[in-house]
C-alpha cells in the first residue's frame, strides 16, 4: 500500500478514566504556575539581600510577568496550529528546569534570567491547561473541571505568601523553587504518559512577524506601566518615547494581522460579539482584581500588625468567596446550560464590595474587612472562569487556544494597567498622608524613635493609640480613592455582561468536533508510556 492509499489515523477514543488522569497533570501544572506568582513576594527581600540586587528588586517581578504575558498568545496560537501535547510537556520542562536554575543562582541577574524562563513555562501551563480541557471535554460538561482550575488561583494566592515567608525564615529562600521540582516531575510523568492528544502539521507558516510585534507591544506596555511614576515620571522623555513606540507597534501589528494567512490574533475574532464582550470584561476584571490584590495586603498588615509571611492569610475570606461562587455557578451551568445570569451578578457583587471598602478607617474591625473581601471574592468567582468557558464555546474548535489565550492576555494587560494606576494614586496619597501624620504627631513619633522609613507592621502595632490610628488612617485614605477610580470599570463590566448572548453549550469536545476523537464510555487499560497522536486511546466520558 502506498502512502497515498494509507488510511487516515484512527480517531482517538476518550474515556473518563483517562480524562481524570490528564486533568491531574493539568491541575499540577496550573498549581505550579499559580504558586510561583505569589510565593516569591514575601521571600523577595531575603532573596535580593543574599544576591545583592536590592536596588533592582523590581526586575524579579517584571521579568516573570513580562515573559508570562508575552508567551500566552504564542502558546495559544501554536497549540491550535501544531497541537498542545508537546507544548505542554515543553512548558512543564522549562518551568521545572528554570526552578532549579533559580534555586542554584549565585548572582542577582542570573536569578532574574531564570525567573523570566519560569515565566516562559508558567504562561504555557496556564493557557494550555484551559485549552486542553476544551479539547477533551464538551462545553456542557466542562464546568466541573473548570471550577477546580479556578479554585487553584484562590489556594495559591493564600498558600504562596505563607510558604514564601516560612521558607525564607526557616528553610532558606531556595525552597521557594525547590518545591516546584517534585510537582513538576510528577506532572511531566503523568502528562507524557496519558496526554495522548493529536499533533498537527499546518499547511501555512506561523505568523512570526505578528508574534514579534505582539511581543514588542506587550513589552512596551508592561514597562510603561511598571516604570511610569517610579523609575521615570509619567511626563518624562523615556515614558513618552515608549508610549509613542507602543502606538506605532500596535498600528503595525494590526496591519500585519490583516494580511497574515494564519494571524496570531485573527482580526475577524473582533467581529464575534461574545469574544469582544468577554475580552473587555476580562481586561476590566484584571484591572480591578490585580489592583486590589496588590495593595490590600499592605493596608491589612498595618491595620493588624501581621507580618508579611502571614499577610496572605488575611485574604482567605476573599478566596473562600471566590471558590464558593465559582463551584456553585459551574454546578448550575453543568446542570442547566445557563450561564448568562452569573457575570452580571458577579459584577454587582464586586461593585458592592468595593463601595463597602471605601468606608475603611482605623476602627474598622477585621470581621467587617473579612466580609468586604468575601463579597469581592464572590463576585470574582462568578466571572473569571465563566467568561473563559463562554468564549471557548463561541469560537470554532480550531480557534479554542487562540480565544483562551486572548482572554487571559487581556486580563493580564488589565492587571498591569490597574496596578500602575492604583499604585500611583496609593503612593502619592500615602506619602502626603504620612507627612501630615508626622507633622501632627511629631512628639509621639519622636518619643517612639519612629521615622517614615521605619514603618513596619510589628512596630506600628505597639505605637500609642493616637499615632497608631493616624498611620492606619493614612493607609486607608490612600487606598480608598483607588477604589473610587476602579469602581466605574466594574460598572462598565456589569453593563457589558448584560449583552453576553446565551448560546447552547456544545455537546462535543474540541477534538471530537475536529474529527480527531470519538466519545466512548468503557473501562480502558492504561496506555503505554510515551503515547502520541497515533495512539488510539484517549477518551472522554460523561
Amino acid at each position: 500500500m502506498t502512502m497515498r492509499d494509507a488510511a487516515p489515523p484512527a480517531p482517538i477514543v476518550l474515556t473518563q478514566k483517562r480524562v481524570w488522569l490528564i486533568f491531574s497533570a493539568l491541575i499540577a501544572g496550573m498549581f505550579l504556575a499559580g504558586l510561583d506568582q505569589t510565593i516569591v513576594g514575601t521571600a523577595m527581600p531575603t532573596i535580593v539581600g543574599h544576591l545583592g540586587g536590592v536596588s533592582h528588586m523590581a526586575w524579579t517581578a517584571t521579568s516573570y510577568l513580562l515573559a508570562t504575558t508575552i508567551v500566552m498568545p504564542i502558546y495559544g496560537k501554536f497549540g491550535d496550529m501544531f497541537g498542545r501535547r508537546w507544548l505542554f510537556l515543553f512548558a512543564i520542562a522549562v518551568f521545572t528546569a528554570a526552578s532549579i536554575g533559580a534555586a542554584l543562582s549565585t548572582g542577582f541577574w542570573e536569578f532574574v534570567v531564570f525567573r523570566g524562563l519560569q515565566g516562559v513555562g508558567g504562561g504555557g501551563l496556564m493557557i494550555l491547561a484551559q485549552a486542553i480541557i476544551a479539547d477533551i471535554v464538551p462545553a456542557k460538561d466542562r464546568g466541573k473541571y473548570m471550577a477546580p482550575m479556578g479554585a487553584i488561583f484562590g489556594v495559591t494566592s493564600v498558600a504562596g505568601p505563607l510558604l514564601g515567608g516560612l521558607f525564607a525564615d526557616h528553610l532558606g529562600w531556595q525552597w521557594c523553587f525547590w518545591i516546584n521540582v517534585p510537582v513538576g516531575l510528577i506532572a511531566l510523568g503523568i502528562a507524557s504518559r496519558y496526554l495522548t492528544i493529536p499533533t498537527h502539521r499546518p499547511a501555512t507558516r506561523p505568523d512570526y512577524l505578528g508574534a514579534l510585534l505582539m511581543s514588542a507591544g506587550t513589552t512596551l506596555l508592561i514597562l510603561i506601566t511598571d516604570w511610569g511614576g517610579k523609575q521615570y515620571a509619567w511626563g518624562s522623555a523615556a515614558i513618552l518615547s515608549m508610549v509613542a513606540a507602543f502606538v506605532i507597534v500596535v498600528a503595525l501589528f494590526v496591519a500585519v494581522e490583516a494580511r497574515a494567512q494564519e494571524p496570531m490574533l485573527p482580526l475577524w475574532l473582533f467581529r464575534n460579539r461574545t469574544f469582544v464582550l468577554t475580552s473587555a470584561i476580562g481586561l476590566i476584571v484584571g484591572l480591578t482584581m490585580f489592583a486590589a490584590l496588590a495593595f490590600l495586603p499592605t493596608y491589612l498588615q498595618m491595620a493588624t500588625g501581621a507580618s508579611a509571611s502571614v499577610s496572605g492569610l488575611l485574604l482567605i475570606p476573599m478566596m473562600v468567596g471566590l471558590m464558593l461562587t465559582l463551584t456553585a455557578s459551574m454546578a448550575v451551568i453543568t446542570k442547566t446550560g445557563r450561564y448568562r445570569i452569573f457575570p452580571p451578578i458577579g459584577a454587582l457583587l464586586m461593585i458592592a464590595g468595593m463601595l463597602w471598602m471605601t468606608q475603611l478607617t482605623a476602627h474598622t474591625t477585621m470581621w467587617v474587612v473579612s466580609a468586604q473581601l468575601f463579597v469581592i471574592g464572590a463576585g470574582l468567582g462568578l466571572i473569571m472562569q465563566i467568561i473563559v468557558l463562554v468564549v471557548q464555546n463561541a469560537v470554532r474548535p480550531d480557534q479554542i487556544g487562540t480565544a483562551t489565550s486572548a482572554n487571559n492576555y487581556f486580563r493580564e494587560m488589565g492587571g498591569a494597567i490597574g496596578v500602575a494606576i492604583f499604585g500611583s494614586i496609593f503612593t502619592t496619597r500615602l506619602t502626603s498622608g504620612l507627612t501630615d501624620v508626622f507633622k501632627t504627631h511629631w512628639q509621639e513619633a519622636l518619643g517612639a524613635h519612629l521615622s517614615a522609613g521605619g514603618l513596619v507592621p510589628a512596630v506600628v502595632k505597639h505605637l500609642p493609640a493616637d499615632l497608631h490610628d493616624a498611620i492606619v488612617d493614612a493607609y486607608a485614605h490612600a487606598l480608598i480613592p483607588g477604589f473610587w477610580y476602579i469602581i466605574p470599570g466594574a460598572v462598565l463590566a456589569f453593563v457589558l455582561s448584560l449583552f453576553i448572548p446565551q448560546m447552547a453549550l456544545s455537546d462535543e469536545a474540541g477534538m471530537v468536533a475536529r474529527g480527531e476523537a470519538v466519545l466512548e464510555e468503557r473501562d480502558e487499560p492504561d496506555a503505554p508510556a510515551g503515547g502520541s497522536e497515533a495512539d488510539p486511546e484517549l477518551v472522554r466520558g460523561h
